[in-house]
């Protein structure tokens, strides 16, 4: 029953080591500080309190989750780029701010999909495009300037922020080495690119990542079976 409980709730997965944790910890406070001091330079405390509730859901995954697929470069900047236009054209165009709202956080899905940029923090930025109150509305197009600008110091805090730490890299190209064809029985990313475009998934980790684990995975009943040989 509990473990049933466990499953359904996602807390079934393996947890990370206490280092990464506190690493995470640690990389998100230097990355919104530098957001946060830059937002408060053009929008005053208030208003940019609320632009640096997008930054902070980035944060998470740049820092927390360096890996994945909706972390990357692509994904943090290209999402908030495109989240943001929207967002201001949105509110430029439609006056009622509950339909505003939601039709903005709406395209901007869309768009995202389209541009394989998913990244979750870029509804966040589209909402408060609209909602953001008058010193966000006032400025117009800048508004996506002042999201790029802080985009740009949260994905330059994570690249230079993760050098010390072997085990981690951001961008994830920068730590993971392609498999090799004979290392995951001629299993190939586009054999992977297929499986997953034929069961329509969304996958936030990338394929040569995929290619990895299954790498790792084929040596642990090896390893199992050695050991049992050597308790035997």
């Amino acid at each position: 029953m509990i473990k049933a409980l466990r499953h359904w709730l996602g807390l079934d997965g393996l947890a990370p080591s206490h280092s990464e944790r506190l690493v995470s910890g640690l990389g998100a406070f230097v990355g919104i500080f530098a957001t946060y001091w830059i937002s408060t330079q053009f929008l005053g405390a208030t208003s940019s309190l609320l632009l640096v509730g997008s930054m902070g859901a980035g944060a998470v995954l740049l820092f927390a989750l360096p890996h994945a697929q909706l972390s990357q470069p692509w994904a943090a900047l290209v999402g908030h780029l495109i989240a943001s236009l929207v967002g201001v054209s949105v509110a430029m165009l439609v006056p009622d701010t509950i339909l505003a709202a939601a039709l903005a956080v709406s395209l901007a899905v869309v768009a995202m999909h389209y541009l394989r940029c998913i990244h979750p923090p870029g509804g966040a930025t589209a909402l408060i495009a609209v909602i953001g109150g008058a010193d966000v509305q006032a400025m117009g197009y800048g508004f996506v300037l002042l999201v790029m600008l802080n985009a740009l110091i949260l994905v330059t805090a994570a690249m230079l922020f993760n050098v010390p730490f072997k085990w981690r890299r951001y961008p994830a190209a920068w730590a993971v080495k392609q498999a090799s064809a004979e290392d995951t029985d001629g299993l190939s990313i586009e054999d992977l690119e297929r499986a997953i475009q034929e069961l329509d998934l969304t996958v936030d980790i990338t394929e040569d990542e995929l290619l990895q684990i299954y790498r790792c995975a084929r040596r642990h009943p090896k390893h199992s079976r050695e050991k049992r040989k050597e308790t035997a």
